[in-house]
């Protein structure tokens, strides 16, 4: 294996990118986005508290707003470069001139809640929590850690209150109240408030921090008889709330300009008391896809159109994709035809089509939808339907693993290398953990967005596309005996160095992760409360095939004389490099790093990585060229020697 040590330094490069794809990557820019979206948020709520009428009318809260908005011209400018962030800048000057010329608080709010809702449009983080937050265990957080100083009723007045300079924010307070949201109390809690006795409470679980935030954001809202009867007799208000995103960020002031300010605090006061009646928006929603792409129309009639864009990308990626693996099991057919849909959606907005067409496949797609939430309804699923969810997805994910491992197995065999064995397995294992590890992460301490999966799915497979056309080539070049023979006793011993045999360990890692990813989060999505057991069973299944699969490819790898055993072997290669190749491809368009050209009458063939774009496909045919090349060269090189 000449190329391995060339390949090696590849490798290291593929770890670390797709290192920097992964989920935990993205902590520290989640971060510096929060705080900036908390500073302008601070900003919207307390400049009024500083001027008024053009005056200022305290000296220390009017320093502190001039001083919050000079650091968020120069956060954002230290965010990773984008599209976007030079109009971000902008509109942050433009803030920080409204208030050296001490502008009105309404405009100097309207300007801050804009450019805060830009941003996460920009640079996207979770807005919500996993699952409802628990009240009641938020008034036990809360009375443990904030009642000393905001009081048990949240009047601001606790038995420290007295010592704090400012003193503690009082909750009851209805007017403030309104202009917060409950994503705003979750930041200050989370991240504590400078210049105050707010400490930090980070060390909580976000869940809990959630659960506080939901229990004070309730004290200035008492009519929750009233909202619930809203609630539930209004369809209008329940479609302003698809999901626990539109509940985290919306501020009774804002739902007050739509339903009225008396309506929009009962219903407040109902859903900051039972936000349990929204739902989760973790798993994704349709509802939430209707309303991104209700948004994009609007965008794109006003002539916004990469904004329309962005907001059909979110339809997809964050309302309609996580709810793929459920459906799938369920409506294969159904789950293509929106897929195309939406694409066809970002497609025709792209090419700066006619609104009435954007609107005319946004028609089509809420038809697709419906039918789909028909398919979706917990009184369609069985119990049949998850075990075949489950056995299907782990068999087609564990397939191309499988296949990779076993041909490195069964070659260091062939080459009489046990020695470098422990590289093979260590690989695949360490993949194992790290999928624990994304698990665990994406379930209890961040959240995985639809543009995280997708990237990481796109360029784990190219990566290993890569990699895989390198080795099929190098097998191929060797599937002659003799050239076999000569191998051996000439570079054998250099091959499997060190350094090669930690490139097999990376190669095992990275093959088997990107599958390990995949099927995490198919499985996150088909998972229920009542059908564990039922796809824990599926999973036994498929490990029991593939793993007769493996013991069966094995003991025939042992009887093929070795120059068929290269020959197999690189045919496999070469081929699920193809398949790679067009998956990684199609991974990274549904991202939206990529564009797409549709072949409407083009067939889709998911599991052979073919997809009916052109992109891909050409991507492919480039990839059989090379192959093809690699192939020729080979045969040439053979004969002259």
């Amino acid at each position: 294996m000449r190329q391995c040590a060339r390949i090696y330094s590849i490798l290291l490069s593929v770890l670390a990118l797709v290192a920097i794809c992964s989920p935990i990557a993205g902590q520290t820019k989640k971060a510096e986005v929060e705080t900036l979206w908390r500073l302008l948020d601070y900003i919207a709520v307390d400049y009024p508290g500083a001027v008024d009428k053009g005056k200022v009318i305290n000296e220390a809260e009017y320093s502190e707003m001039e001083e919050f908005s000079g650091t968020v011209v120069d956060d954002l400018a230290k965010l990773p470069l984008k599209s976007g962030r030079a109009d971000l800048i902008a509109k942050a000057n433009e803030l920080n001139t409204a208030i050296d010329n001490k502008a009105s608080p309404d405009a100097v709010a309207l300007q801050a809640r804009s450019l805060a809702t830009d941003l996460l449009r920009s640079y996207p983080v979770p807005l919500a929590p996993k699952t409802a937050p628990n009240v009641q265990n938020g008034k036990q957080l809360y009375a443990q850690n904030c009642a000393s100083c905001h009081g048990m009723s949240g009047n601001g007045q606790g038995p420290d209150a007295g010592q704090l300079e400012p003193a503690p924010i009082a909750f009851t307070d209805s007017e403030r109240a309104r202009e917060r949201s409950l994503f705003a109390l979750y930041q200050v809690i989370g991240q504590g408030l400078d210049g105050t006795a707010m400490q930090s409470f980070a060390d909580l679980p976000a869940q809990e921090r959630w659960d506080m935030a939901a229990y004070a954001g309730s004290f200035a809202f008492k009519e929750a008889s009233k909202g619930q009867e809203l609630w539930k007799n209004d369809a209008s208000i329940r479609a302003l709330f698809p999901d626990l995103a539109a509940l985290a960020s919306m501020t009774p002031a804002n739902l007050g300009k739509q339903i009225g300010p008396e309506r929009a605090d009962a219903v407040m006061a109902f859903l900051r008391n039972h936000p349990e009646a929204v739902g989760t928006a973790s798993s994704g929603s349709l509802a939430l896809s209707r309303t991104k792409l209700k948004e994009s129309l609007a965008a794109y009639q006003a002539g916004r159109k990469d904004e329309a864009e962005a907001l059909a990308l979110s339809a997809y990626l964050d309302g309609f994709e996580p709810l793929e693996p459920a459906l799938a099991s369920r409506d294969s057919t159904l789950l293509k035809a929106i897929e195309r849909a939406m694409g066809a959606v970002r497609v025709t907005i792209n090419d700066d089509q006619p609104v009435a067409e954007v609107e005319n496949r946004i028609r089509v797609l809420d038809g697709l939808f419906s039918k789909a939430e028909s398919v979706l309804d917990a009184g369609q699923a069985s119990q049949a339907s998850a075990f075949v969810g489950a056995f299907t997805i782990l068999l087609r994910e564990g397939l191309e693993a499988m296949l990779i491992i076993v041909a490195m197995i069964a070659f260091l065999r062939k080459a009489e290398r046990s020695d470098v064995m422990p590289y093979v397995h260590g690989g695949w294992i360490a993949a194992l953990l790290a999928g624990g590890a994304t698990w665990f992460a994406a379930t209890y301490l961040i959240g995985i967005s639809g543009a995280s999966r997708e990237l990481t799915e796109g360029f784990g497979s190219l990566f290993a596309a890569v990699i895989l056309l390198f080795v099929g080539l190098w097998m191929h070049g060797k599937s002659r005996a003799d050239e076999w023979q000569r191998y051996i006793r000439e570079k054998m011993s250099k091959a499997l160095s060190r350094g090669s045999a930690w490139f097999l360990f990376g190669l095992a890692f990275i093959v088997v992760y990107r599958e390990v990813f995949e099927t995490i989060l198919f499985f996150a999505a088909l998972w229920t409360a009542d059908n564990g057991m039922t796809i824990l069973a599926g999973s036994g299944a498929a490990i029991l095939l593939l793993s007769v699969i493996a013991w069966a490819m094995l003991r025939y790898s042992r009887k093929l004389p070795i120059g068929k055993f290269f020959a197999y072997s690189s045919a496999l290669m070469v081929v699920l490099t193809v398949i790679l190749t067009g998956k990684g491809i199609a991974a990274l368009q549904e991202a939206g790093l990529m564009s797409v050209t549709p072949l409407a009458d083009f067939p889709q063939v998911s599991m052979l990585g073919i997809f009916p774009a052109v992109q891909s496909l050409i991507a492919q045919v480039l990839v059989i060229a090379v192959i093809a090349a690699g192939y020729w060269y080979n045969a040439r090189k053979s004969c002259s020697s």
